[in-house]
Protein backbone atom coordinates (compact mmCIF):
# COMPACT_ATOMS: atom_id res chain seq x y z
CA UNK A 1 0.00 0.00 0.00
CA UNK A 2 1.12 3.55 -0.71
CA UNK A 3 2.67 5.53 2.12
CA UNK A 4 0.04 8.20 1.48
CA UNK A 5 -2.74 5.68 1.95
CA UNK A 6 -5.54 4.16 -0.08
CA UNK A 7 -8.34 6.49 -1.16
CA UNK A 8 -11.72 5.84 -2.76
CA UNK A 9 -12.48 8.62 -5.23
CA UNK A 10 -16.05 9.34 -6.34
CA UNK A 11 -15.79 9.77 -10.12
CA UNK A 12 -18.76 11.14 -12.03
CA UNK A 13 -16.92 11.42 -15.34
CA UNK A 14 -16.83 15.21 -15.05
CA UNK A 15 -13.74 17.38 -14.92
CA UNK A 16 -13.67 18.04 -11.17
CA UNK A 17 -13.84 14.46 -9.96
CA UNK A 18 -11.51 13.28 -12.73
CA UNK A 19 -8.84 15.84 -11.87
CA UNK A 20 -9.29 14.94 -8.20
CA UNK A 21 -8.45 11.30 -8.96
CA UNK A 22 -5.47 12.23 -11.11
CA UNK A 23 -4.13 14.70 -8.52
CA UNK A 24 -4.25 12.11 -5.74
CA UNK A 25 -2.70 9.49 -8.02
CA UNK A 26 0.15 11.89 -8.86
CA UNK A 27 0.62 12.69 -5.15
CA UNK A 28 1.24 9.02 -4.41
CA UNK A 29 -2.09 7.84 -3.04
CA UNK A 30 -3.31 4.40 -4.03
CA UNK A 31 -6.48 5.46 -5.87
CA UNK A 32 -9.61 3.37 -6.30
CA UNK A 33 -12.23 5.02 -8.49
CA UNK A 34 -15.94 4.47 -8.02
CA UNK A 35 -18.86 5.74 -10.07
CA UNK A 36 -22.25 5.65 -8.39
CA UNK A 37 -25.34 4.95 -10.45
CA UNK A 38 -27.96 6.95 -8.59
CA UNK A 39 -30.75 7.23 -11.09
CA UNK A 40 -32.04 5.62 -14.27
CA UNK A 41 -33.33 8.53 -16.30
CA UNK A 42 -35.37 6.25 -18.54
CA UNK A 43 -37.69 5.75 -15.57
CA UNK A 44 -38.45 9.46 -15.18
CA UNK A 45 -40.39 9.75 -18.41
CA UNK A 46 -38.70 13.00 -19.36
CA UNK A 47 -38.05 14.11 -22.88
CA UNK A 48 -34.38 15.04 -22.63
CA UNK A 49 -31.46 12.81 -23.53
CA UNK A 50 -29.76 11.28 -20.50
CA UNK A 51 -26.82 13.39 -19.40
CA UNK A 52 -24.75 13.99 -16.29
CA UNK A 53 -23.33 11.67 -13.68
CA UNK A 54 -25.63 8.72 -14.35
CA UNK A 55 -25.26 8.53 -18.12
CA UNK A 56 -23.39 5.72 -19.86
CA UNK A 57 -21.03 8.25 -21.45
CA UNK A 58 -20.06 9.67 -18.06
CA UNK A 59 -19.47 6.22 -16.61
CA UNK A 60 -17.28 5.30 -19.58
CA UNK A 61 -15.34 8.57 -19.27
CA UNK A 62 -14.55 7.81 -15.63
CA UNK A 63 -13.53 4.24 -16.40
CA UNK A 64 -11.26 5.36 -19.26
CA UNK A 65 -9.28 7.67 -16.99
CA UNK A 66 -8.79 4.83 -14.51
CA UNK A 67 -7.54 2.58 -17.31
CA UNK A 68 -5.21 5.31 -18.58
CA UNK A 69 -3.76 5.96 -15.14
CA UNK A 70 -3.61 2.35 -14.05
CA UNK A 71 -5.90 2.28 -11.04
CA UNK A 72 -9.01 0.25 -10.25
CA UNK A 73 -12.49 1.49 -11.05
CA UNK A 74 -15.87 0.14 -9.93
CA UNK A 75 -19.48 0.99 -10.69
CA UNK A 76 -21.82 0.94 -7.69
CA UNK A 77 -25.59 0.76 -8.15
CA UNK A 78 -27.31 2.77 -5.39
CA UNK A 79 -30.54 3.47 -7.26
CA UNK A 80 -32.73 1.74 -4.69
CA UNK A 81 -31.39 3.60 -1.67
CA UNK A 82 -31.24 6.87 -3.59
CA UNK A 83 -34.81 6.59 -4.84
CA UNK A 84 -36.33 5.52 -1.55
CA UNK A 85 -34.81 8.39 0.37
CA UNK A 86 -33.97 11.33 -1.87
CA UNK A 87 -36.77 11.15 -4.41
CA UNK A 88 -39.48 10.29 -1.90
CA UNK A 89 -38.36 13.24 0.23
CA UNK A 90 -38.32 15.48 -2.85
CA UNK A 91 -41.94 14.61 -3.61
CA UNK A 92 -43.07 14.78 0.03
CA UNK A 93 -41.57 18.23 0.55
CA UNK A 94 -43.32 19.74 -2.48
CA UNK A 95 -46.57 18.13 -1.35
CA UNK A 96 -46.07 19.78 2.05
CA UNK A 97 -45.71 23.19 0.41
CA UNK A 98 -41.95 23.39 0.93
CA UNK A 99 -39.04 23.68 -1.51
CA UNK A 100 -36.55 20.81 -1.06
CA UNK A 101 -32.83 20.73 -1.73
CA UNK A 102 -32.22 17.14 -2.89
CA UNK A 103 -28.47 17.59 -3.46
CA UNK A 104 -27.93 18.39 0.23
CA UNK A 105 -29.99 15.37 1.26
CA UNK A 106 -28.14 13.11 -1.18
CA UNK A 107 -24.72 14.26 0.05
CA UNK A 108 -25.69 13.87 3.68
CA UNK A 109 -27.56 10.59 3.70
CA UNK A 110 -26.73 8.69 0.51
CA UNK A 111 -23.46 9.46 -1.25
CA UNK A 112 -21.16 9.75 1.75
CA UNK A 113 -22.60 6.77 3.60
CA UNK A 114 -22.36 4.71 0.40
CA UNK A 115 -18.79 5.86 -0.16
CA UNK A 116 -17.72 5.06 3.40
CA UNK A 117 -19.33 1.64 3.25
CA UNK A 118 -17.50 0.81 0.00
CA UNK A 119 -14.28 2.35 1.33
CA UNK A 120 -14.36 -0.04 4.28
CA UNK A 121 -15.04 -2.98 1.97
CA UNK A 122 -12.06 -2.00 -0.20
CA UNK A 123 -9.71 -1.19 2.70
CA UNK A 124 -9.59 2.51 1.83
CA UNK A 125 -8.64 4.89 4.63
CA UNK A 126 -10.05 7.95 2.87
CA UNK A 127 -12.71 9.02 0.43
CA UNK A 128 -12.35 11.97 -1.94
CA UNK A 129 -14.68 14.01 -4.12
CA UNK A 130 -14.36 16.90 -6.54
CA UNK A 131 -16.21 19.36 -4.33
CA UNK A 132 -14.84 22.85 -3.85
CA UNK A 133 -14.32 23.20 -0.11
CA UNK A 134 -11.57 23.00 2.52
CA UNK A 135 -11.64 20.69 5.53
CA UNK A 136 -10.12 22.07 8.72
CA UNK A 137 -9.89 20.90 12.32
CA UNK A 138 -10.35 22.67 15.66
CA UNK A 139 -10.28 21.10 19.12
CA UNK A 140 -10.88 17.65 17.71
CA UNK A 141 -13.80 18.70 15.51
CA UNK A 142 -13.74 18.77 11.71
CA UNK A 143 -15.43 21.52 9.72
CA UNK A 144 -15.60 22.89 6.20
CA UNK A 145 -14.34 26.30 5.11
CA UNK A 146 -15.03 28.12 1.88
CA UNK A 147 -12.84 27.24 -1.08
CA UNK A 148 -10.34 29.47 -2.86
CA UNK A 149 -12.72 29.73 -5.83
CA UNK A 150 -15.64 31.64 -4.33
CA UNK A 151 -17.75 31.25 -7.47
CA UNK A 152 -17.44 27.47 -7.28
CA UNK A 153 -17.51 27.14 -3.48
CA UNK A 154 -19.78 24.28 -2.40
CA UNK A 155 -19.63 24.60 1.37
CA UNK A 156 -23.34 25.51 1.36
CA UNK A 157 -24.39 22.05 0.13
CA UNK A 158 -22.06 20.16 2.47
CA UNK A 159 -23.32 21.40 5.85
CA UNK A 160 -24.94 18.04 6.67
CA UNK A 161 -21.77 15.92 6.69
CA UNK A 162 -21.06 14.17 9.98
CA UNK A 163 -17.82 14.30 11.92
CA UNK A 164 -17.09 10.70 10.88
CA UNK A 165 -17.52 11.61 7.21
CA UNK A 166 -15.36 14.73 7.46
CA UNK A 167 -12.58 12.91 9.32
CA UNK A 168 -12.07 10.59 6.35
CA UNK A 169 -12.78 12.97 3.46
CA UNK A 170 -10.33 14.74 1.13
CA UNK A 171 -11.21 17.77 -1.01
CA UNK A 172 -8.12 18.24 -3.23
CA UNK A 173 -9.69 21.06 -5.26
CA UNK A 174 -10.38 23.36 -2.31
CA UNK A 175 -7.27 25.45 -2.84
CA UNK A 176 -7.66 25.80 -6.62
CA UNK A 177 -9.86 27.86 -8.92
CA UNK A 178 -11.73 26.31 -11.82
CA UNK A 179 -9.41 27.66 -14.51
CA UNK A 180 -6.48 25.94 -12.78
CA UNK A 181 -8.41 22.68 -12.69
CA UNK A 182 -9.20 22.94 -16.41
CA UNK A 183 -5.53 23.64 -17.14
CA UNK A 184 -4.47 20.54 -15.18
CA UNK A 185 -6.84 18.39 -17.25
CA UNK A 186 -5.41 19.89 -20.43
CA UNK A 187 -1.80 19.42 -19.29
CA UNK A 188 -2.49 15.75 -18.48
CA UNK A 189 -3.68 15.20 -22.05
CA UNK A 190 -7.45 15.49 -21.60
CA UNK A 191 -8.21 18.47 -23.85
CA UNK A 192 -11.83 17.43 -24.39
CA UNK A 193 -12.38 17.03 -20.67
CA UNK A 194 -10.96 20.48 -19.99
CA UNK A 195 -13.74 21.95 -22.15
CA UNK A 196 -16.52 19.72 -20.84
CA UNK A 197 -19.67 21.61 -19.92
CA UNK A 198 -20.97 21.38 -16.39
CA UNK A 199 -24.46 20.30 -15.38
CA UNK A 200 -26.39 22.24 -12.77
CA UNK A 201 -29.59 20.23 -13.00
CA UNK A 202 -31.03 17.87 -10.44
CA UNK A 203 -29.78 14.49 -11.63
CA UNK A 204 -33.23 12.87 -11.68
CA UNK A 205 -34.88 15.93 -13.30
CA UNK A 206 -32.39 16.67 -16.11
CA UNK A 207 -34.99 18.52 -18.18
CA UNK A 208 -35.47 20.93 -15.23
CA UNK A 209 -39.23 20.29 -15.34
CA UNK A 210 -39.90 19.38 -11.74
CA UNK A 211 -43.64 19.90 -12.29
CA UNK A 212 -43.65 17.21 -14.95
CA UNK A 213 -41.62 14.94 -12.69
CA UNK A 214 -44.14 15.31 -9.86
CA UNK A 215 -47.04 14.63 -12.21
CA UNK A 216 -45.40 11.47 -13.51
CA UNK A 217 -44.44 10.38 -10.02
CA UNK A 218 -47.86 10.85 -8.40
CA UNK A 219 -50.75 9.33 -10.28
CA UNK A 220 -53.74 11.67 -10.33
CA UNK A 221 -51.79 14.63 -8.91
CA UNK A 222 -53.10 17.13 -11.45
CA UNK A 223 -56.71 16.24 -10.74
CA UNK A 224 -56.27 16.35 -6.97
CA UNK A 225 -54.65 19.80 -6.75
CA UNK A 226 -55.99 21.63 -9.82
CA UNK A 227 -58.30 24.59 -9.37
CA UNK A 228 -56.73 26.03 -6.25
CA UNK A 229 -56.86 29.75 -5.60
CA UNK A 230 -54.35 32.54 -5.92
CA UNK A 231 -55.02 35.01 -3.10
CA UNK A 232 -53.40 38.17 -1.78
CA UNK A 233 -52.12 38.53 1.79
CA UNK A 234 -55.59 39.64 2.91
CA UNK A 235 -57.20 36.52 1.46
CA UNK A 236 -58.79 38.25 -1.53
CA UNK A 237 -59.15 35.89 -4.50
CA UNK A 238 -56.98 36.81 -7.48
CA UNK A 239 -57.58 33.81 -9.73
CA UNK A 240 -57.01 30.07 -10.09
CA UNK A 241 -53.71 28.19 -10.18
CA UNK A 242 -52.67 24.72 -11.38
CA UNK A 243 -51.98 23.25 -7.93
CA UNK A 244 -49.89 24.42 -4.97
CA UNK A 245 -47.01 21.87 -5.39
CA UNK A 246 -46.12 23.52 -8.68
CA UNK A 247 -45.01 26.82 -7.11
CA UNK A 248 -42.08 27.96 -4.99
CA UNK A 249 -41.48 30.95 -2.72
CA UNK A 250 -40.19 33.92 -4.69
CA UNK A 251 -41.46 32.62 -8.05
CA UNK A 252 -42.54 35.34 -10.49
CA UNK A 253 -42.52 33.72 -13.92
CA UNK A 254 -44.88 30.99 -15.02
CA UNK A 255 -47.75 31.99 -12.71
CA UNK A 256 -50.25 32.10 -15.56
CA UNK A 257 -51.98 35.18 -14.18
CA UNK A 258 -51.75 38.85 -15.20
CA UNK A 259 -52.41 41.46 -12.53
CA UNK A 260 -50.91 44.53 -14.16
CA UNK A 261 -47.75 44.49 -12.04
CA UNK A 262 -45.04 41.98 -11.11
CA UNK A 263 -46.33 39.53 -8.52
CA UNK A 264 -44.44 36.88 -6.58
CA UNK A 265 -45.31 33.76 -4.62
CA UNK A 266 -44.99 34.78 -0.95
CA UNK A 267 -46.64 31.84 0.81
CA UNK A 268 -47.90 28.34 0.00
CA UNK A 269 -50.85 26.92 1.95
CA UNK A 270 -51.09 23.17 1.20
CA UNK A 271 -54.04 22.54 3.55
CA UNK A 272 -56.29 24.85 1.53
CA UNK A 273 -54.52 24.55 -1.86
CA UNK A 274 -53.96 28.30 -1.84
CA UNK A 275 -50.97 30.22 -3.14
CA UNK A 276 -50.45 33.73 -1.76
CA UNK A 277 -49.17 36.37 -4.18
CA UNK A 278 -47.67 39.73 -3.33
CA UNK A 279 -45.32 42.41 -4.53
CA UNK A 280 -41.58 42.11 -4.14
CA UNK A 281 -41.48 43.74 -0.72
CA UNK A 282 -44.00 41.18 0.53
CA UNK A 283 -41.16 38.65 0.30
CA UNK A 284 -39.23 40.48 3.03
CA UNK A 285 -38.53 38.50 6.19
CA UNK A 286 -36.33 39.36 9.17
CA UNK A 287 -36.35 36.07 11.02
CA UNK A 288 -36.69 32.32 10.73
CA UNK A 289 -36.39 29.06 12.61
CA UNK A 290 -34.12 26.26 11.43
CA UNK A 291 -34.48 22.58 12.31
CA UNK A 292 -32.68 19.29 11.61
CA UNK A 293 -29.51 21.17 12.57
CA UNK A 294 -26.08 19.61 12.09
CA UNK A 295 -23.40 21.43 14.14
CA UNK A 296 -20.00 21.29 12.50
CA UNK A 297 -17.28 23.60 13.82
CA UNK A 298 -18.66 23.52 17.37
CA UNK A 299 -20.71 20.96 19.30
CA UNK A 300 -23.69 23.34 19.00
CA UNK A 301 -24.37 26.54 17.07
CA UNK A 302 -23.22 29.22 19.54
CA UNK A 303 -25.26 32.29 20.42
CA UNK A 304 -23.73 35.17 18.51
CA UNK A 305 -24.71 38.49 16.95
CA UNK A 306 -22.34 38.47 13.98
CA UNK A 307 -23.05 35.18 12.25
CA UNK A 308 -23.45 35.23 8.48
CA UNK A 309 -26.40 33.09 7.41
CA UNK A 310 -26.81 31.88 3.81
CA UNK A 311 -30.26 30.75 2.68
CA UNK A 312 -29.49 29.58 -0.85
CA UNK A 313 -26.59 28.44 -3.01
CA UNK A 314 -24.27 31.32 -3.99
CA UNK A 315 -25.95 33.53 -1.39
CA UNK A 316 -23.27 35.84 0.10
CA UNK A 317 -25.21 35.60 3.34
CA UNK A 318 -26.74 38.09 5.74
CA UNK A 319 -25.42 39.23 9.11
CA UNK A 320 -27.58 37.56 11.74
CA UNK A 321 -28.10 36.98 15.44
CA UNK A 322 -28.41 33.26 16.05
CA UNK A 323 -28.96 31.02 19.05
CA UNK A 324 -29.72 27.37 19.64
CA UNK A 325 -33.05 26.78 21.41
CA UNK A 326 -33.89 24.06 23.92
CA UNK A 327 -35.68 22.04 21.23
CA UNK A 328 -32.50 21.93 19.15
CA UNK A 329 -33.72 24.39 16.55
CA UNK A 330 -31.78 27.55 15.76
CA UNK A 331 -33.47 30.94 15.95
CA UNK A 332 -32.22 33.44 13.37
CA UNK A 333 -32.80 37.20 13.42
CA UNK A 334 -31.52 38.85 10.26
CA UNK A 335 -29.87 42.21 10.88
CA UNK A 336 -31.03 43.30 7.42
CA UNK A 337 -34.25 42.39 5.66
CA UNK A 338 -34.02 39.31 3.45
CA UNK A 339 -36.26 38.35 0.52
CA UNK A 340 -37.38 34.88 -0.48
CA UNK A 341 -36.79 32.78 2.64
CA UNK A 342 -38.15 29.40 1.52
CA UNK A 343 -39.10 26.69 4.03
CA UNK A 344 -37.44 23.43 3.02
CA UNK A 345 -34.27 25.06 1.76
CA UNK A 346 -30.98 24.96 3.65
CA UNK A 347 -29.68 27.59 6.05
CA UNK A 348 -25.92 27.55 6.62
CA UNK A 349 -24.21 29.45 9.42
CA UNK A 350 -20.77 30.93 8.78
CA UNK A 351 -18.14 32.32 11.12
CA UNK A 352 -15.91 34.10 8.64
CA UNK A 353 -15.17 31.46 6.00
CA UNK A 354 -15.94 28.56 8.34
CA UNK A 355 -19.16 26.55 8.38
CA UNK A 356 -20.42 26.37 11.96
CA UNK A 357 -23.25 24.13 10.80
CA UNK A 358 -26.54 24.20 9.00
CA UNK A 359 -30.09 22.97 8.89
CA UNK A 360 -33.42 23.13 7.11
CA UNK A 361 -35.51 26.30 7.13
CA UNK A 362 -38.66 25.52 9.13
CA UNK A 363 -40.58 28.80 9.24
CA UNK A 364 -39.91 32.41 8.31
CA UNK A 365 -41.49 35.52 9.72
CA UNK A 366 -41.60 39.32 9.62
CA UNK A 367 -41.52 40.79 13.10
CA UNK A 368 -42.17 44.53 13.13
CA UNK A 369 -40.58 44.72 16.56
CA UNK A 370 -37.14 43.77 15.30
Amino acid sequence: MSKKGRVLVAMSGGIDSTVTAMMLHEEGYEVVGVTMKTWDYANSGGNKKETGCCSLDSINDARQVAVDRGFHHFIVDIRDEFGDYVIDNFVDEYMAGRTPNPCVLCNTHIKWSSLLRRADQLDCEFIATGHYGIINQLDGRYYISKSKDRKKDQSYVLWGLSQECLSRTLFPLGNYVKDEVRQMAFDWGYADLSKKAESYEICFVPDNDYRGFLKRRIEGLEESVAGGLFVDKSGNILGQHEGYPFYTIGQRKGLGIALGKPMFVTEIQPDTNRVVLGEIDDLIRNGMSVYKVNPMKYAAIPEMDDCVTAIRYNDPGTLSAVKTLENGQVSVEFLANVRGVAPGQSAVFYEGDDVMGGGIIHKSYLDDAL
